[in-house]
């Protein structure tokens, strides 16, 4: 009897837990939305640097310093180590400071648990914790040598994280069930082997001569039509065999290594996923280092969440909500490609803190109908009200109401130009847009003066047919139809709207085109407005004469980031 009432004491808590969480995820058409007390919310944050919140004073210097950067989510480590410093003895000390800055200065947070593994190693594991390798053994490279790398083989390992990450949950969960500020959870960070692709100890060499699990081969063989290219390329190459040991399956190489301890990874990953969605059930992810420079499994951590290992994460973690890729390499817009994926909405919790983190953030939720995005390091950034990002934060709060209204119904277009991604077009229905680089222009002396250019990007919405938003910073948009794209000739003009050099000859006759485009697109009236919070389109000033080219194009310069409300008209 009194085991019965505890059950129920005990669910009732877990409800009221329930009841207080304010975040879930939600489909709109194609995207998945991050709801905060049932609205769209976009993330526009920053992550602190790994040491940034180890001190309650660092805590209470920078939160401020946040709010005024226009962020509305910080993504904090939450450290083992310091939140268990002696076995069994817990201090949630910083995570109550964390929680009472965040709402001193209108953040909400993003807990990241640095617990068994951060950047593959285990150095936030408690000294005790590491301390006692007999029971908490180590990952073993393929000589031999031990690791600075928790096993993930070893129960005792699990036990030990799975303990003091449960007291850390259920506390989160009674501090903050009345007010919601935490928004999302991600468990552990860059999990993945190095030196090696796999563990090599006694024990992982057993279950790497064992069988492929049973749920991992139903799972291939339900999704063949789905699973990612890399995945069915490996099971195709052995045959796609229904049962046999890891390389029977998969082959005899290092990304058949990979696979294996994916599998172990993401297994160990989804039972502290339950108890976390068990006790506070917000949405719940996983970082990856990105597998990138040509490197092979273990020179990257391998074995991460990676995007060419989804099948094995969604299969083996199936209550982590999505994986989240952590972009420093060049080639962003390549890598956000990757894990925008149906079944995998786009975060970046972390990305290098840049001068071009304003326009990317436009471009992931314009492209991507990103959840959010996230430069790391963020209290490193400045403050100052003329700050890139600042700026460009500034401008997506503005547009969040119609980004969050369009997401998912394919009416939306990031941008994203540098020095060799100049143009791209886009084609609507009738209608060819096409967006440049603003130092594709050519009276702006910093586009040849030799300097790199700094990326231009932004947003296009479609309001309707011959409506449309363009916001951000450093972009050139002409409108035209599909028969004048085809049928007209771009020529080179100067600043005052005419030819920029002489080059026609006194033979009319032989510089003249037939014209075969039926209809021509022009500019109506170009407004730079501002938007309100609740979508209302608001007039600052009309734009046209030199700032339109004379009605040939919108534009928005380097180093402004606008709000544009452009108006479109068709005539023969």
């Amino acid at each position: 009897m009194i085991r019965k009432i505890s059950l129920i004491i005990c669910a009732l808590f877990i409800a009221n837990y329930a009841i207080g969480q304010k975040s879930t995820l939600q489909k709109q058409g194609t995207a998945t939305q991050l709801l905060v007390d049932k609205e769209p919310f976009l993330i526009l944050g920053g992550e602190l640097g790994n040491s940034s919140a180890s001190c309650t004073e660092d805590i209470e210097r920078i939160f401020p310093k946040l709010e005024r950067m226009g962020l509305n989510t910080v993504l904090v480590p939450i450290y083992w180590d310091l939140t268990e410093p002696t076995e069994n003895d817990f201090d949630f000390t910083l995570t109550q400071k964390i929680l009472d800055q965040a709402r001193t200065n209108n953040l909400k947070v993003i807990f990241l648990w640095f617990g068994t593994w951060k950047n593959s190693m285990s150095c936030y594991a408690p000294l005790w914790f590491k301390e006692d390798y007999k029971k908490y053994p180590r990952a073993h490279t393929k000589e031999g040598k031990p690791l600075e790398i928790a096993s993930v083989f070893s129960e005792n390992v699990y036990q030990a994280d799975s303990k003091a990450f449960t007291k850390w949950m259920n506390y989160v969960a009674e501090a903050d069930k009345d007010l919601g500020t935490v928004i999302m959870i991600q468990i552990e960070n860059e999990i993945g082997m190095l030196e090696n692709a796999r563990d090599y100890s006694k024990e992982a060499n057993v279950a790497f001569q064992a069988q492929v699990p049973s749920p991992l081969m139903s799972y291939l063989q339900k999704n063949k039509k789905k699973l990612h290219p890399v995945m069915l390329q490996k099971w195709e190459a052995n045959g796609c065999k229904q049962k046999g040991t890891w390389q029977e399956i998969f082959g005899d190489d290092i990304y058949t290594d990979e696979i294996f301890m994916a599998w172990q990874y993401a297994n160990y990953v989804e039972r502290l996923a339950q108890t976390a969605r068990g006790i506070y059930g917000v949405p719940l992810f996983v970082n990856a280092a990105m597998n990138s420079r040509n490197r092979q499994p273990g020179e990257y951590p391998s074995a991460g969440p990676l995007a060419h290992l989804i099948d094995v994460w969604q299969c083996g973690a199936p209550t982590i909500d999505f994986l989240a890729p952590d972009i420093y390499d060049t080639g962003f817009a390549d890598w956000c490609t990757k894990y925008d994926l149906p079944s995998n909405p786009l975060f970046i919790p972390e990305t290098r803190l840049c001068d071009n983190n304003g326009v990317r953030a436009f471009y992931v939720f314009g492209e991507h109908d990103a959840i959010g995005i996230s430069p790391f390091s963020i209290e490193d950034g400045s403050d100052s009200s003329e700050n890139s990002l600042v700026r460009g934060y500034d401008k997506l709060k503005e547009l969040a109401p119609l980004i969050s209204e369009m997401q998912g119904k394919g009416r939306m277009n990031g941008l994203l130009f540098d020095q060799q991604q100049k143009e791209r077009v886009i084609m609507k229905d009738n209608m060819q847009i096409t967006a440049r680089h603003f130092f594709t222009l050519p009276w702006d002396p910093r586009a040849t003066d030799g300097s790199s250019w700094p990326e231009g990007g932004g947003i296009l919405i479609e309001l309707s047919p011959y409506e449309y938003i363009v916001a951000g910073n450093g972009i050139v948009i002409e409108f035209a139809t599909r028969d004048e794209a085809d049928a007209s000739r771009r020529n080179q003009l100067g600043e005052d709207g005419f030819a920029e050099t002489g080059s026609m000859s006194n033979d009319t006759k032989s510089n003249t085109l037939v014209w075969k485009g039926k209809s021509r697109i022009g500019l109506g009236p170009v407004n730079e407005i501002s938007v309100t919070p609740e979508g209302k389109l608001e007039y600052i000033r009309r734009l046209n004469g030199d700032q339109t080219h004379q009605g040939r194009h919108v534009r928005i310069p380097v180093g402004q980031y606008s709000i544009l409300h452009v108006n479109l008209y068709e005539y023969k």
